[in-house]
Order: structure tokens, then sequence, then C-alpha cells
């Protein structure tokens, strides 16, 4: 099941936007800091998930195996009284099958899942995570910000579209040279706005998290 039909593939700032899930993998390319999976959101899918009130968002932060992200999903949209119907399934299809993508690119035998509501200026200023990889994805609102440097503020900012999966290099990417693309969250603060945003990280002992 597709949550989003696809749009013409190109390439800006150091990240490279692709048209099929199977393109992701040129995050392992030299030079590539970043791979946007760039889809047209589906119009029924993206009016029902604006349209939601912000308490029936679902929310969740956990560590599980790949396999595992769809019923923590539906859990968290019980939580949140996310109303059932084909529109909350495709959600949880779509985070499901974007944990399994990541799995296979990163071959983490565990993720860390976080599904959020976010209000604030979270993660505002531009930053390379220290992690191996992450997906992040918005599904409601403005999508993460993105630019090349060697400074905290690119001189060009670009935005994700919504709905469309970024993988980005963190810090413990064995890379060389380093792509030096940084990101943030987008400035929402005050403005009434509320995102819906994935992110999954690579995990290789959930112990070592504790």
């Amino acid at each position: 099941m597709t949550l989003h039909s696809s749009i013409a593939p190109g390439a800006t700032a150091g990240v490279l936007i692709v048209r099929a899930p199977e393109e992701m993998a040129a995050i392992r390319s030299a030079g590539i800091g970043g791979v946007i999976w760039q889809r047209r959101p589906l119009a029924g899918f993206q009016s029902w998930i604006d349209g939601l009130a912000p308490d029936h968002l679902p929310r969740t932060r956990t560590i599980l195996r790949p396999d595992a992200v769809r019923d923590a999903v539906e859990a968290a949209c019980d939580i949140a009284g996310t109303p059932d119907g084909p529109q909350k399934d495709l959600l949880a299809d779509d985070i499901a099958a974007l944990a399994d993508i990541f799995h296979a690119l990163i071959g983490a035998r565990w993720l860390r899942l976080r599904l959020e509501p976010v209000t604030t200026d979270a993660c505002r200023r531009f930053h390379i995570d220290r992690v191996q990889a992450r997906l992040v994805c918005t599904y409601r609102g403005t999508g993460t910000q993105y630019g090349l440097g060697d400074a905290s503020e690119p001189e060009v900012i670009r935005t994700v579209p919504t709905g469309s999966p970024l993988i980005l290099r963190g810090t413990l990417w064995p890379a060389s040279p380093d792509p030096g693309l940084l990101h943030r969250s987008p400035p929402i603060a005050g403005s009434g706005e509320t995102r819906l945003m994935l992110a999954l990280d690579p995990v290789d002992d959930p112990e070592d998290e504790i």
C-alpha cells in the first residue's frame, strides 16, 4: 500500500532527490549527505491528517524490532484516539514500510522509533545528528529544513516536502569527505501549526540505550 505517488527526481544542495524507495540506497554514494524520496501526498490522506485535532495525533518513543513498528504505531493511535478507518491504516502501513526500507539500508537489528506531534521550535539550530543515519518524515505540517555549509546557518535553506521521507547521514557514518549537510526543525513556535514527525534511528544494542 502506497501513501503517496512519486514525482520527478532531481538533485539540490548535496541532497539527492529520488522517485522510488529503492533509490534511497544512494545514501551510500560519495558526496551525498541525504536522500529524499519525494512523493506527492494523496489528497484524501493529507486532508484527513491535517484535519485531526492535535490531541488525536499518535505519540510514541520506543526501541523495537523493525517488524514490530506497525503494531507500535497502531497502539499509539489507539491511545491518542486517532479515528479508525482506512487513513489510519495507511499511516501505520507507511511507517512500517519506511522502517523496513531503513532497516534494509542500514542493517541495524533494532530501531529507535519516535513519532510525535510538534508545536515548538524543537532542534531549531542547524546540526548533524550523532547517529549513523536517521530517517525523518513529516506527515503533517512543515518538513525538515536543510542546507550545506561549515557554519551553523547555511546560506541556502531548503525544506523537505510534507510526506517525503529523508535519510540523513549522521556523525557516526564512516564517510570521507564529510558532505557537510546540516538540518533543523522548521521554526513554527507561535504560528499555531502542529506537525506530526517521524524519526527512525538504528540501534545496535537496546541495553546500551538505557
